[in-house]
């Protein structure tokens, strides 16, 4: 997508080629779907990264030939995103995921990608944070007892490690939540291991962080700030990011590799990334002047994503594509979907 193409407000063809963008499968993908048994249900799809799994997987099948169904749950309080995936050949089922009698209702696919979580506002509703992040995998874990699983997770379950060069949480250490959001996400980890462990479920745990896209996560956040001419506070000096697509088709084709007992990816990108050196590279595509305080902490969340290189490859988009989309997206004035990362959050109070 050249910069050209990002020059003034969104049109519906932009916006139709945008999701195209994000959710155009991997030939690796596609040649997966060649061999898939059984239908893909996705719990939670009404989220930031559901309609553009949903989309990918639809659009993978149908390039490897293969007639399997696309389910996508969620209560869609965005009644024009669900009409539209219904549009593209994905059935939309409608309800609430915290209702036990609802998931059971459900049809038992074999394959099953959960996307429930809640974070933020989750320090200000702790119970609610709990009962979505724990309680749901267990009833979902009973009811598909007898499918594959990938379950999303989060990085933040780790504690933070030094930033220095080639540092990073890998999948064998062990956990350190900060805060509850952070503990109720390494709840609904451990619910599905004891599923997992109990009915031989093979299961994928997804620890991702951050994915991004032009509208929302990370670099949008900083993009945002350098064109405000805000500062950015350099507390959270290091980070990880993929591009939504990368993020989504990696994990997609983790279904290859669920097994019982569960196997624990991290998903993020390659590089660790400087707050500071990011935020200059953001201003000089901007054009604009950039300010700072105060100074990188000895510690930050990142992690490692060598096991991910290792199964399957190295993201696709650099970090120089994401900057450059990025920049030109927020200078245009384009629209975004105003929900922030929080990603400099320390205490784990989201």
């Amino acid at each position: 997508m050249t910069s050209d193409s990002l020059q003034g407000r969104i049109s519906d063809a932009e916006s139709a080629r945008l999701i195209q963008s994000l959710s155009a499968p991997s030939e690796a993908l596609v040649e997966m779907m060649r061999h898939w048994e059984g239908d893909l249900i996705l719990l939670g799809a009404g989220g930031k990264m559901g309609p553009c799994f949903a989309r990918m997987a639809r659009r993978a099948f149908d390039a490897a030939g293969v007639q399997w169904r696309v389910l996508a749950v969620s209560r869609f309080s965005n009644e024009q995103e669900a009409v539209q995936l219904q549009a593209e050949g994905i059935e939309v089922l409608r309800g609430d995921l915290c209702d036990p009698a609802f998931v059971r209702s459900l049809p038992r696919a074999a394959n099953v990608l959960y996307l429930v979580g809640m974070k933020f506002g989750g320090s200000g509703a702790l119970a609610e944070t709990w009962m979505t992040n724990t309680f749901v995998a267990g009833v979902v874990a009973d009811h598909f007892r007898d499918s594959r699983i990938v379950a999303l997770s989060t990085g933040n379950v780790y504690a933070m490690v030094p930033a220095e060069p080639g540092t990073g949480a890998v999948e064998t250490d062990e956990p350190g939540p900060q805060g509850e959001y952070a503990m109720s996400a390494l709840g609904r980890e451990r619910v599905f291991q004891a599923f997992s462990q109990r009915y031989n479920t093979p299961l994928a745990i997804i620890r991702l962080n951050y994915a991004t896209e032009f509208r929302y996560g990370v670099l949008v956040d900083l993009a945002k700030q350098v064109h405000a001419g805000r500062p950015i506070a350099l507390d959270m000096g290091y980070f990880n990011v993929i591009w939504q697509r990368d993020a989504c088709d990696m994990i997609l084709r983790s279904f290859a590799v669920a097994v019982a007992p569960p196997r624990i990816i991290n998903v993020t990108g390659a590089e660790r990334l400087s707050t500071r050196d990011v935020y200059t590279r953001l201003g000089k595509l901007m054009e604009r002047e950039v300010a700072f305080i105060g100074q990188e902490s000895p510690t930050a969340l990142l992690s490692d994503a060598s096991l991910a290189v290792e199964l399957f490859g190295r993201p696709a988009t650099s970090i120089e594509e994401m900057l450059a989309i990025t920049a030109e997206w927020i200078r245009s004035g384009r629209e975004t979907w105003n929900k922030p990362t929080k990603f400099q959050v320390r205490d784990g109070m989201f």
